[in-house]
């Protein structure tokens, strides 16, 4: 049974939550086209002839990114990389009809099924806009059957394979599977380890969001810190992760406060920080805790995790005035002139909202890693943030820093 937005466990979304020469730059053109078909499960072909690798192309996605690749033996040092104009360039289609990107997601999953079918959603009306649909097909597969997915992606000669979803099935298949082709895993090691060779890495990981949010914090002048934490392995993640950037850029914290929603606790709360008061604090709870946190909370600046917004009503709000968090521009600023020509959706959860994003962004780079040989330097304005390529083959997200302002969220305005 395919999961609902209704029944699906907030904590199981959350676990998902919890990257020749060619030398200057390929635009990621305009999106158009109809919205996705449903989630289906499509066998794999029979592996096509070897193909004669086409020249590259344009991938299909956003306006003005930076591609280079690693140069070939002999070759020439490679031009430098400059950028283009924010004009996207007209659709080029791939002769032929090689599937050359598989997309491998839990489909069947009760657990992961409707995290995975948002992904899935995005990823097709990205292939559907750009023209590529015949090149991409979808492997889905339940919660033991990542390892056959991936067997299956590898005999049909897959020249990239989009996935694992979940940190377990990421951890399996580094670990267990025989042949896998060039991959892009949507989650992240949870040891932080390296990569293997020719495995790339796109996240929603509340990781990057806590350093955007952490590096902001100092650049406003904040220098002492203390933070309000519950008891969930996310929030967890991502204080451990906010105050590792914040130390690091020079900040100091103070003292960490485990949130409990106790009368008693809470007014200890108060008390203390009355006494040493922080520069900020960092609230690290889930957004049905967090008014309530921060009305406990000492006037001046809070930091917030990304999710402190979710499901709250104006006039709930009203009541985190002044909180700063971070959050992916395809909900931050979804009448970009950007996402002008994507399809949007009406599918009724951020969460939800989020992975259809990590899908549109997800399709653009499975593109230009499906070339012969992957780039070495990628940049460009993606739904989920601005999106960089680090040496260890991760592709790094920038969200929108947004302020809560007479109960509406709001991009903060930079420093």
């Amino acid at each position: 049974m395919t999961a609902t937005p209704a029944n699906l466990p907030r904590a199981a979304l959350a676990l998902v939550l919890a990257a020749s020469l060619i030398a200057g730059c390929a635009v990621l053109g305009p999106f158009s086209g109809p919205r996705p078909r449903p989630a289906t499960v499509i066998p794999a072909s029979p592996p096509p002839p070897a193909p004669v690798p086409p020249a590259p192309v344009p991938s299909p996605a956003y306006p003005a990114p930076e591609v280079q690749t690693a140069p070939a033996p002999m070759a020439p040092p490679p031009s430098p990389i400059t950028q283009l104009p924010p004009t996207p360039a007209p659709i080029v289609e791939i002769p032929g009809t090689a599937e050359t990107i598989y997309l491998v997601l839990p489909l069947q999953s009760p657990r992961y099924g409707a995290a995975a079918a948002a992904v899935e959603a995005g990823f097709r009306a990205a292939a559907t806009l750009a023209g590529s649909e015949s090149r991409t097909r979808v492997i889905g597969h339940g919660d033991d059957g990542v390892l056959p997915a991936f067997a299956e992606a590898a005999a049909a000669g897959a020249e990239v394979a989009v996935g694992p979803l979940t940190r377990d099935d990421l951890r399996t298949v580094l670990s267990l599977a025989l042949e896998r082709p060039r991959m892009l895993a949507l989650n992240q090691r949870e040891d932080g380890g390296v990569l293997p060779n020719e495995v790339y890495a796109l996240s929603l990981s509340v990781d990057s969001d806590a350093e955007v949010l952490a590096r902001r914090a100092y650049a406003d002048g904040m220098r002492v810190l203390a933070t309000v934490t519950s008891d969930t392995p996310l929030q967890r993640r991502f204080r451990n992760a906010f105050v590792a950037a914040w130390e690091r850029a020079g900040g100091v914290t103070s003292r960490n406060y485990r949130f409990d929603a106790n009368p008693e606790v809470l007014s200890t709360l108060r008390r203390e920080l009355a006494v040493r008061t922080p520069d900020t604090v960092l609230l690290a709870v889930d957004s049905g805790d967090a008014a309530l946190a921060r009305s406990f909370l000492p006037p001046g600046p809070v930091y917030a995790s990304s999710q402190i917004a979710d499901d709250l009503t104006g006039p709930m709000l009203r009541d985190l005035e002044g909180v700063r968090y971070v959050e992916i521009p395809w909900l931050a600023e979804p009448s970009s002139v950007i996402f002008a020509s994507l399809p949007h959706t009406g599918l009724g959860d951020p969460v939800l909202e989020r992975l259809y994003a990590l899908g549109l962004d997800a399709f653009a780079i499975a593109e230009l890693l499906a070339h012969p040989v992957a780039p070495n330097r990628v940049e460009f304005e993606g739904a989920t943030g601005h999106i960089s390529l680090s040496p260890a083959h991760v592709f790094v997200r920038e969200g929108r820093v947004m302020v809560i302002r007479g109960g509406q969220a709001v991009p903060y305005p930079a420093p």
